[in-house]
């Protein structure tokens, strides 16, 4: 029996067995991957240049868009370079690092979506103290209380999942390592891991949840009651794109999740995990472009500017 300290590597499955499908796969996943940091980039760009959305709101959206790339190039890049290469394997210090970074950039995700939420409700339901309630001051004490919690999150996961032993160089039934897969493949006592899983991701996934509900529960109270015609409809608008990326983003994760393991087979984890990690960062610019007003217009003066750059 080898133990822990020989083990150098894991092998990943992949996207898929089939060596046919994962060229397939191969494009579909590279053309998705330079869509998103082409979109998050151009995102972060129009905002930063634009003095108009120099709000809370944008400054949040911004880094969203920062994290979407992290997530997806935390886990995409390494699986397109194993099916380049046909070399299916991650380094014992790779996975955990791997591991650690998708964790903690899955986890701002959550914790960035709840806080725009939190934003969206001050601006529509306490107008008047917006300025005071968001100020610059409270929006870099919420970036840095994300951070400093995803951090220690991720950490926590990662530093019990290491100390675990590895008898046999094992295969991960994933396109990255994730962490319930890795667990599988010890032969240590797994169950404080799987404590803390429950513990730790239940509460960062269901807390920023539930603040979440509340802020709309709260928004749409206050929409209700607005009485100018066409008023409901304005101050809804401010807030349709982040409700859409809410909706698309909980659902995943809650079918990845929160399904039973007798349900979630691995081809649908697998799927689960290719819809937040690939495709809801790249559809995240699209979705806030094509629904917003304001980012449309500092989006055209953006491409405005370089064009009159290149000429």
């Amino acid at each position: 029996m080898e133990n822990q300290s020989s083990v150098s590597e894991f092998f990943l499955r992949g996207i898929s067995a089939s060596p046919e499908q994962q060229q397939l796969f191969f494009g579909i996943f590279l053309c998705m991957y330079l869509v998103t940091l082409t979109g998050n980039v151009v995102i972060i760009l129009a905002i930063s240049s634009d003095p108009h959305l120099h709000t809370p709101m944008y400054f949040f959206l911004a880094n969203l868009s920062f994290v979407d790339m992290g997530l997806t190039s935390s886990t995409v890049t390494k699986t397109l370079v194993n099916v380049q290469t046909q070399r299916h394997t991650i380094s014992y210090a790779g996975c955990f690092t791997q591991m650690y970074f998708f964790l903690m950039f899955g986890d701002l995700d959550s914790f960035f979506l709840a806080v725009m939420a939190y934003d969206r409700y001050v601006a529509i339901c306490r107008p008047l103290h917006y300025s005071t309630v968001m100020s610059p001051q409270v929006c870099a004490l919420l970036l840095t209380l994300c951070w400093v919690l995803t951090h220690a999150v991720a950490l926590t996961y990662t530093l019990l999942a290491a100390r675990l032993s590895f008898c046999v160089v094992g295969e991960i039934a994933h396109f990255f390592c994730d962490i319930t897969p890795v667990l599988k493949l010890s032969c240590s006592d797994t169950h404080i891991n799987n404590l803390m899983i429950f513990a730790l991701g239940g509460t960062v996934l269901i807390v920023p949840f539930i603040c979440i509900v509340i802020s709309y529960i709260r928004i749409v109270s206050a929409i209700l009651r607005v009485r100018t015609p066409g008023g409901a409809g304005k101050a809804f608008s401010t807030c349709s794109s982040h409700l859409c990326v809410v909706c698309v983003f909980y659902g995943t994760l809650f079918t990845a999740y929160l399904c039973p393991p007798s349900v979630a087979s691995e081809e649908k984890d697998i799927a689960a995990a290719a819809m937040y990690t690939v495709v809801i960062p790249m559809l995240n610019p699209f979705i806030y472009s094509l629904r917003n007003k304001d980012m449309k217009g500092a989006l055209k003066r953006l491409l405005s500017r370089r064009r009159v750059f290149s000429f």
